[in-house]
């Protein structure tokens, strides 16, 4: 007679490969959770990049992907981004839109007042990378080799005052000349002539700034500068070009840049 074989019957383990792995991912996940929390952007690209070569593929926390990801969010969020918690490139960037948008805003300002008294030959602006330019002609604030304001500088002084009471970028006021010789008891050159233009119409600005306001402009904000007919913006040849030349400018200068 014959004997009767036992087989014993095991469980299925095949389970257990991919339970392994779901806990390898998830202690990955938790590993790169903790050191992102510290703000460590080195060691974090460095784990990102040791976790790419390990899982035989691109990195989950590539930084390129990262980093659009958080630029398309900046668009529609560029005000809310909590500090420290975006790429340092993107974090500068959006400074300088918001930065851009506050000068935008002084600038319309100082268009419209422009326009509404008449003041497009005198006064003009222009905003760039280094900041937004006020640009006053000469015959606006002074008489011809004169560093004395006349009555209508005032007005000027105010609006430009107010507009930058708001604000925190420095001011640089630049006084300028043409290329014909000066040489009087008081401005033995145009570098006396064009430094005492940008220090009267500073004096000015902060004045009329400080009048009934709870927070005054402060003089640490400004610096004058006298640049003679060193810096001319048309040719010295004609006599339009001596007129635009001989001119003042308030440059609000940018906090940030890209």
């Amino acid at each position: 007679m014959a004997k009767k074989v036992h087989h014993e019957e095991h469980a299925d383990e095949t389970w257990l490969i991919p339970y392994a792995d779901m806990l390898t991912l998830l202690l990955a996940l938790f590993i790169v959770l903790f050191a992102s929390s510290q703000i460590d952007q080195k060691k974090l690209d460095q784990m990102a990049a040791a976790f790419g070569v390990a899982f035989s593929g691109p990195s989950v926390f590539d930084r390129d992907s990262a980093v659009e990801t958080i630029r398309e969010e900046g668009n529609q969020h560029q005000y809310q981004n909590p500090p420290g918690m975006i790429d340092p490139e993107l974090a500068a960037n959006l400074a300088y839109n918001r930065e851009t948008d506050e000068l935008l805003n002084v600038k319309r300002q100082m268009d419209a007042y422009i326009v509404s008294n008449g003041l497009e030959t005198h006064l003009s602006t222009e905003l760039s990378e280094e900041g937004l330019t006020i640009r006053i002609t000469e015959t606006a604030l002074f008489s011809s080799g004169s560093a004395t304001l006349n009555e209508d500088s005032r007005h000027l002084a105010v609006q430009i005052a107010e507009m930058i009471i708001p604000i925190t970028q420095p001011v640089t006021i630049s006084g300028h000349t043409d290329n014909l010789p000066i040489n009087t008891r008081d401005f033995p050159s145009n570098w006396e002539l064009s430094t005492s233009r940008a220090v009267n119409f500073m004096r000015l600005i902060l004045t009329v700034g400080s009048e009934n306001q709870e927070e005054p402009l402060s003089p640490q904000r400004f610096r004058a500068i006298g640049y003679g007919e060193y810096h001319p913006i048309a040719t010295n040849d004609t006599f339009e070009g001596r007129a635009a030349n001989r001119r003042v400018e308030v440059l609000i200068m940018r906090n940030h840049t890209r």
